[in-house]
This record gives structure tokens, C-alpha cells and sequence, in this order.
């Protein structure tokens, strides 16, 4: 008699694939009792915590758990055990045996018995450190920028060429505009331009991807009078080469090109003069 082959409704075919999933997930696993005590958890969890299984096993998930994060999953882990929720997600950091700290993304879920009690939790433990970090990096160099056009006069504007929108930025727009200005779209700001600088303000060759960069030099109407402006305009491409995004950025240069003008006539001045 040929035996039947398992099916995936199978409790032992179930099991076997649950615990193959479990060993080999690429990201942390961990089961955790009611209390919060680890009962089990694979390779790639212990590997995040830096500590061998028998370490783990039994610890409490605040052992590992920066104090400062603990109350928050306490809470809501609680929630889960009250019935008042049947997971949930939550950042925050685990600290290694050494006192390194790893970033982490971790999703809870209930697991309950055929009657509905939760029995034990499941948990997803991704690591974020690097993602964090980059994050943090992006918000020091947001805050190095901000500082930098604090010493500038203008500001940014980006153009979605795909949707064909502009914008300037909310200190450009200010600079233009006084204290209390909006932003500005492509025909305000294009109002602003001096009449006989419009082609040295005219975006046609980038959006049309005939240039990636180039910088154009344009009188500018705003709020303390004519300024004469410095832009420095890149265009960025998708996958595929197709321009999508224009981003500028359009500094004063009123002082530098008043003493250029001022030179070259003092030039002429003494070319005439012979003096």
C-alpha cells in the first residue's frame, strides 16, 4: 500500500515548513512566552544581539533593550496580553554585550489557541542601524545646509518636469517676496526675471535634456530692489536617461557683479584717458 503524500494541511508537514522558515529567515525570529521571556529564537536573532542562543533563551526582552525604550514596548505589549490590541509594530534599540547599539524595526503578533487565548508572541526583528544612520546623516547635512544659506542671499527651486511644476523654496520665495511671501511658481517667479534677461533664465535646453548643468546670471526683481542673481540649475535623470527634476539654486551676487561692472569701466575709462 503506497502511503499518502503530505499536503501543506498536514500538522506535521505545517510544522516542518513553520520551523524551516523560522531557522532561515534572513531577518530575526523570536518567540516570546507571556511574560516576555525568549523561548526560542533563530540564527539570525542571536547574531542582531551578539550572544549565543543559551544566552538568550529565558532572558527577558528588556534585558537587551535600551532603558530608555523599554516602557513603550512594555505598554503595548501589555495592550496585546489585555486584549485591547493583536500585535504591533515599534522601533527601538537593542544594546549589545558591549554596549553597542543596534537600530531595530521588530513586528509582534498574538499567537493564540483554538479557543482565542494568546499563548505566546511572535516576533519579526528586522536591523535598521544602517538606515538609521543614513537618516541621521541626512538630517546633520539638512541642518549644515540650513545654516550655509543662512550666510547666502536666495534660496532653492526645484521643477517636476514630468508634471511640469515649480517651485522655489520658502526662503527664496522670502527673499523675493518679504517675510510673509508663499512660494512661488515657474510664472511668478518668471514675472520677477528683468525683462531682457529672459533667455539667460529660460530652462528649455535642461528640460528638454540637452544639458545636464549650466549656470545662468539674471537680474531679479524682490522686495529691496533689483538683484543681480547667481543660478546654478542641474538637471537629474531616471534609470532610463529621461530628465525628470530640475533643482536650482539662485544666490545674490549683486556686490560682486557691481564691482565687475565698476572695474571693467574704470578699464575702459583709462584705455580712453591713456592714464
Amino acid at each position: 500500500m503506497v502511503a499518502e503524500p503530505y499536503t501543506a494541511d498536514d500538522p506535521e508537514t505545517r510544522l516542518a515548513l513553520f520551523d524551516f522558515a523560522f531557522e532561515n529567515a534572513p531577518i530575526g525570529i523570536a518567540l516570546v512566552d507571556l511574560e516576555g521571556r525568549i523561548i526560542r529564537g533563530n540564527a539570525a536573532f542571536t547574531k542582531l544581539l551578539s550572544l549565543p542562543l543559551e544566552k538568550v533563551l529565558g532572558a527577558h526582552f528588556r534585558d537587551f533593550t535600551h532603558p530608555e525604550d523599554i516602557e513603550a514596548d512594555l505598554i503595548l505589549f501589555k495592550q496585546v496580553l489585555q486584549g485591547r490590541r493583536d500585535g504591533y509594530t515599534i522601533e527601538k534599540r537593542y544594546l549589545r554585550p558591549f554596549g553597542e547599539i543596534v537600530h531595530v524595526l521588530i513586528h509582534v503578533a498574538a499567537m493564540r489557541d483554538a479557543d482565542g487565548r494568546v499563548v505566546r508572541f511572535i516576533l519579526q526583528i528586522e536591523d535598521i542601524t544602517t538606515h538609521k544612520t543614513h537618516e541621521r546623516q541626512l538630517a546633520e547635512r539638512a541642518a549644515q545646509l540650513e545654516l550655509a544659506l543662512k550666510a547666502v542671499r536666495g534660496g532653492f527651486w526645484q521643477m517636476d518636469i514630468l508634471i511640469s511644476k515649480f517651485e522655489t523654496s520658502d526662503r527664496l520665495a522670502q527673499f523675493i517676496g518679504g517675510p510673509t511671501a508663499a512660494r512661488l511658481n515657474l510664472e511668478r517667479y518668471v514675472n520677477q526675471v528683468n525683462v531682457n534677461d529672459g533667455a539667460q533664465a529660460d530652462l528649455t535646453p535642461l528640460i528638454a535634456g540637452k544639458l545636464d548643468q549650466n549656470v545662468a546670471e539674471y537680474r531679479l526683481d524682490t522686495v529691496q530692489g533689483e538683484r543681480w542673481m547667481r543660478c546654478d540649475r542641474r538637471l537629474l535623470r531616471d534609470s532610463d536617461g529621461r530628465p525628470v527634476k530640475i533643482v536650482g539654486m539662485a544666490i545674490d551676487f549683486t556686490k560682486d557683479r557691481r564691482r565687475i561692472e565698476m572695474l571693467e569701466e574704470t578699464a575702459r575709462t583709462d584705455a580712453l584717458t591713456g592714464c
